[in-house]
């Protein structure tokens, strides 16, 4: 039996935040390594080897995880930030049986849309518009009451008792008492 590919793609998954990519296995194949790297200078971040029923993952980021099962092999990308968008490409190596066979499997591109404009920032800025309309209240509520209280004692310090009853006479103005 020749070591067999699978005409199958990827399959990309977008499921409870994070990114599934799933690879059918090579058929008859004993020995092989599934590789994902990063970007255009392929930085590896994630790698299963398997050998003879053996499974050795390797991640050397955070945010990859490794899944095996006997008809397939998963990459699971968690909590992905803006700053990992980029294309990631997939690897197999094939060692056993002979020949060696290393090829590239597919590249795909990743957009992650930042968390943070979507819900964030946006109940920040109603909460900013909220205290900021809070405090015209207040202000002109503070304003409208010093300028009440103004009146009514210029109104109260301005009334003079005997002008009103003899606007012709020539009385002095009562003068109140102050306590």
């Amino acid at each position: 039996d020749q070591p067999h590919v699978s005409d199958a793609q990827v399959i990309v998954e977008f499921e409870n935040g994070n990114f599934n990519f799933t690879f059918p296995n090579p058929k008859n194949v004993s020995e092989f390594s599934m590789t994902l790297k990063k970007g255009h200078e392929k930085k590896e971040i994630c790698a299963l080897h398997l050998s003879e029923e053996r499974v050795i993952p390797k991640s050397n980021v955070t945010y990859c995880q490794t899944h095996h099962s006997r008809s397939s092999t998963t990459f699971i990308l968690k909590n992905l930030e803006r700053k990992h968008i980029d294309v990631y490409t997939y690897y197999l190596e094939i060692f056993l049986p002979p020949p060696y066979i290393d090829c590239c499997l597919k590249e795909t591109y990743l957009y992650i849309p930042d968390k943070e404009d979507c819900f964030s920032l946006g109940s920040m800025s109603w909460i900013i518009i909220g205290l900021i309309i809070f405090a015209i209240s207040c202000v002109c509520f503070v304003v409208t009451c010093c300028l009440r209280n103004k009146n009514q004692n210029s109104e109260s310090n301005s009334h003079e008792y005997n002008s009103e009853y003899m606007p012709m006479a020539a009385v002095n103005a009562a003068k109140k008492t102050r306590i």
